[in-house]
């Protein structure tokens, strides 16, 4: 149950749907109980039909007009509630899509009688009139901002309601416990709950291990819709501004045959066989007596401490010196591939060679095993030989090679991952209160909690001022 009421908004709102670039078409759209009113008084159709009178999910050729004038050619689809996307009538008429043109037709809807969306209000209302879910609804913006292929899957699947589902499943199990402790207070003539805590504690511990195994997901489902946090280190001149290039795919960074040339800073996103690298091209490092330089190469070291990927760029031409062996013990046992570069060279260092002394680098001491050996790839940034080796690398190295989003679940939403923590704390509070004889009251107070936070993923326990904040991050007409 909502712990507060939210009274929907009844007024019927308008707003461009489409990018605000020239384009061939645009979308306006419009929703709430006066749109086909107000499309009527805008709208000239062939014998006068009028659009109220019109069946619903059904397209008609037109024209906009503003009294006499002439706006535009349009095809108008109408769909009637409940049956749409907000649940109420909504109209939305595509006209050609110049900026000035769908502005048009954004100010006479207004002008009609409709007042602009709010940002994201359209998916308010579908939440607000049950077609959607809170989590569903979150994914119609993850949607829109996806920018890998996993990150539009991993949507895909959300608004499709697995994360619904799975939730929904673990609250209603947590409500019949609830429900039982509750009635059999109520009622301790005729319903016993003589050992029932020994029943309980099996069936919560089930249910920790649902939650645990939701949130094991976290990091991956980050990665999935953030994308990888990458950062290029090595010496300076070993090639890594030319990798960087390479993997962009245009000239971004400044190469050229003198060391130490990238001093700051350089950031960029890439696609990667549907995977998102956000990569951060750093300063050569090394010691150096150069002020602004050994800003960079600290800076390379912070970014390096804190990635989800290190790139160590080696220059396979050149014998390897201390400044590549202090490296190596930098990204020792931490996420990284090293990339023997300038392969087109004649190379000194190989493999082997490469992968001894990043063992001898090692801080215990220890012998590394075979799982966790570091990964060594011949590349050549001149020739771009070797590129899919690392490609296929990443994907295997974070993902072991495929994400499949049929059955499994991800959790790319930080609110959703701080919601299954305090349920899986509540639920931790029920076993604690089990192992200390405690009285059965205080089980149902945890697990009611427990089933309030896994609530608020699905919007069934927020309230209005949470939910206006998450709505007001969407974009204009979504």
């Amino acid at each position: 149950m909502k712990t507060e009421v939210i009274v929907v908004k009844t007024q019927t709102i308008a707003a461009i749907s489409t990018a605000m670039s020239d384009s061939g078409i645009g979308i306006v759209r419009m929703s709430g109980g006066k749109a086909f009113m107000i499309a009527d008084r805008i709208y000239e159709g062939k014998n006068g039909k009028k659009l109220a009178a019109q069946k619903s999910h059904t397209i008609h050729y037109g024209y906009i007009k503003d009294g006499e004038e002439t706006i535009d050619e349009v095809l108008v689809m109408l769909m009637r509630g409940p049956h749409s996307y907000t649940g109420e009538d909504t109209v939305e008429v595509n006209c050609h899509g110049g900026v000035y043109l769908v502005r048009r037709v954004l100010e006479l809807m207004i002008k009609n009688g409709a007042r602009p969306a709010e940002p994201g209000e359209f998916t308010k209302r579908a939440f607000l009139n049950g077609r959607l879910d809170l989590s569903q609804a979150e994914a119609v913006g993850d949607l829109i901002a996806s920018q890998n292929e996993y990150a539009l899957k991993s949507s895909v699947s959300q608004l499709k309601g697995n994360v619904k589902s799975k939730i929904n499943d673990i609250r209603n199990k947590i409500i019949y416990h609830t429900a039982f402790i509750e009635t059999a207070l109520d009622d301790p003539e005729h319903i016993s709950v003589d050992g029932y805590g020994e029943e309980l504690r099996s069936a919560v511990n089930e249910l920790l291990l649902e939650i645990n195994k939701l949130l094991s997901t976290c990091d991956n489902g980050r990665i999935i819709k953030e994308g990888i946090k990458t950062v290029i280190v090595g010496r300076p001149n070993a090639g890594k501004s030319s990798l960087l290039n390479v993997l962009v795919g245009e000239e971004r960074a400044i190469v050229t045959e003198v060391a130490g040339t990238t001093r700051d800073i350089l950031e960029e996103h890439i696609n990667l066989q549907g995977i998102s690298l956000n990569i951060i091209d750093t300063a050569g490092i090394r010691e150096t007596d150069d002020i602004v330089e050994k800003i960079g190469v600290d800076k390379a070291k912070m970014y390096a401490d804190e990635a989800d990927l290190i790139l160590y760029v080696i220059d396979a031409s050149a014998p390897l010196d201390e400044n590549d062996r202090q490296i190596l013990k930098m990204i020792y046992g931490k996420p990284a591939i090293i990339l023997l570069n300038k392969t087109d060279l004649d190379m000194i260092i190989t493999k082997e060679k490469i992968k001894d002394v990043y063992n001898a680098s090692n801080p215990a001491n220890n012998n590394i095993s075979k799982s966790k050996e570091i990964q060594v790839i011949e590349v050549s940034a001149k020739n771009q030989n070797g590129i899919a080796d690392f490609e296929e690398a990443v994907k295997n190295m974070f993902f072991e090679g495929n994400l499949s989003f049929n059955d499994e679940i991800y959790i790319t939403n930080v609110r959703h991952k701080a919601a299954l923590q305090d349920a899986g704390g509540s639920l931790q509070k029920v076993i604690d209160s089990i192992d200390m004889g405690m009285p059965e009251d205080f089980y149902s107070i945890d697990l009611l909690d427990a089933y309030k936070s896994l609530g608020d993923i699905t919007g069934d326990t927020m309230g209005e001022d949470l939910i206006n904040e998450i709505f007001s991050k969407f974009c204009m007409g979504k």
